[in-house]
């Protein structure tokens, strides 16, 4: 399948931060299907897939994020959808983690004869590749920066379908873990949030986009 260049910029052009969505209007459940489909497809680091997304629909749960998220004042009450998205702290993401086993036994199927040799490559790279075994929080970092890639996947997909979207940081980490963590159970010492996006349609116009020229910022050794 292939979709033309012009396409997929004028998704870009029309994707923007939406601050505030229209609180009448509902994505379509194929389409959010989607959107999640496109997350769960997303490339990570050797596969591991160091995340989890939870949709927050549940109203009371999102009042109680939005007293702490500077970021959603009014994302949050009007979204269609709102996902959180976690990332994978060391506990599971170190070269040997139970976690990492079981991605590499029984989502990769890697034989066992095998399992040795990729767990010494994931920490070779790990100790002296991008020193991520000096702390458990470059650990973290490492696993966060893949969500990144979910997210602007999940953005452009939904921007390709004519939804809105924002991406959000504005919160005080700490806060929402311990929303996580009482209301949602979510198991703090395993995974933490990195990141949120709202999803809807917006009611307000697009803002002119303020970008550098691409000039300023490729530079190409032809």
């Amino acid at each position: 399948m292939r979709v033309d260049e012009m396409t997929v910029l004028e998704a870009m052009r029309f994707r923007h931060a939406c601050k505030v969505f229209d609180p009448e209007r509902r994505i379509p459940d194929a389409q959010f299907e989607a959107i999640l489909e496109t997350a769960r497809l997303s490339p990570s680091s050797y596969g591991f897939e160091p995340w989890k997304f939870l949709v927050v629909q549940n109203m009371d749960l999102r009042e109680k994020l939005r007293t702490v998220t500077w970021g959603a004042q009014r994302s949050l009450p009007t979204a269609s959808q709102f996902v959180v998205l976690l990332a994978r702290t060391a506990q599971g993401m170190r070269y040997n983690a139970s976690y990492i086993w079981h991605i590499m036994r029984d989502i990769h199927k890697l034989p066992e004869t095998h399992l040795q040799k990729r767990e010494s490559l994931v920490k070779n790279f790990q100790e002296s590749d991008f020193h991520l075994l000096d702390s458990d929080r470059l650990l973290f970092e490492w696993a966060a920066r893949q969500t990144y890639i979910a997210l602007g996947n999940m953005m452009t997909a939904a921007a390709l379908m004519g939804i809105d979207s924002c991406p959000i940081e504005g919160f005080p980490v700490d806060a929402v873990n311990a929303i996580l963590r009482e209301d949602c159970g979510v198991d703090t010492n395993a995974l933490q949030v990195s990141c949120m996006v709202a999803f809807g349609y917006r009611t307000e116009p697009q803002p002119a986009k303020s970008r550098q020229p691409l000039e300023a910022i490729v530079q190409r050794f032809p």
